[in-house]
């Protein structure tokens, strides 16, 4: 969306077209005649349009029956926001859409007023640049609405950074000790279970998952907890969530699982 804002800003009436309420499919129109990269996304972007229509057109009742009978279907789901946004999005996951940018930011005289974003010598090209990043990943495997249970668990973070801690599955409770924590007063299986549950929750806010953002993190930050005791290092970190900011700190030693007697 932030890329078509770009693109439509002060565009010619040439390059819009004017009777084209899709202003972004007819400039790409119009860049694909003299740029084959943006032809060829020209073409798989009417190849899609054309499989969403007749998967629109089909009855209700044979879709079903054709995913029973094959396991994966030739025609791609689209969302209403991708299919919105059709033209950029293929550019993208087809890794051109900077070489297409660049293209357009060196023609800008054909398609932009002077005072236009990409036409502006300084703005247009860190547009280009700016997508570079983008157009070097590979886009083949998009997240869907499942993608909570495709998340990495807790048990496989923790394996990958070597951080003691619970694995938290219930059909194997006793892999490895609760992040090296040695319990004085058990109050039974509820509060462990709580326990193992909010471990493990945290060991996945250390890692960017898709509930929370990892803002800052810093080691070695020293707390003092109370004024006869010496200043701890630990672990401190800022995650955004949906709704909130949270900051948390983590004894190095709870970390390192070496708690071990200590208050």
């Amino acid at each position: 969306g932030v890329v078509e804002a770009c693109l439509l800003h002060m565009l010619k009436r040439r390059a819009a077209g004017f009777l084209r309420t899709d202003k972004v499919a007819a400039l790409f129109t119009k860049v694909g005649k003299t740029c084959a990269i943006a032809g060829d996304v020209c073409k798989k972007v009417q190849e899609l349009q054309q499989q969403v229509e007749s998967r629109k057109n089909q009855p209700n009742g044979q879709e079903p029956l054709k995913r029973q009978g094959s396991t994966t279907s030739k025609t791609p789901v689209l969302t209403p926001q991708a299919i919105k946004h059709i033209w950029v999005r293929t550019a993208l996951i087809e890794r051109v859409l900077d070489k297409i940018v660049q293209y357009i930011v060196d023609n800008c005289s054909k398609y932009y007023e002077k005072e236009a974003l990409l036409a502006d010598p300084v703005c247009g090209p860190i547009l280009a640049s700016l997508l570079v990043g983008p157009c070097a990943l590979e886009y083949t495997k998009l997240k869907t609405a499942d993608h909570y249970w495709t998340d990495p668990s807790a048990d496989e973070l923790v394996q990958r950074h070597r951080i003691h801690g619970t694995h938290g599955r219930q059909d194997s409770p006793s892999k490895r000790p609760a992040l090296g924590i040695r319990k004085r007063h058990s109050s039974g299986s509820t509060s462990e279970d709580r326990f193992a549950a909010s471990a493990r929750e945290y060991v996945e806010s250390l890692h960017q998952n898709s509930r929370t953002h990892l803002l800052y993190g810093k080691n070695n930050v020293l707390v003092q907890p109370k004024d006869d005791l010496e200043a701890i290092p630990g672990y401190l970190s800022l995650h955004q969530s949906a709704d909130s900011l949270t900051l948390k700190w983590t004894p190095n030693q709870l970390m390192n699982g070496t708690l071990g007697d200590s208050e």
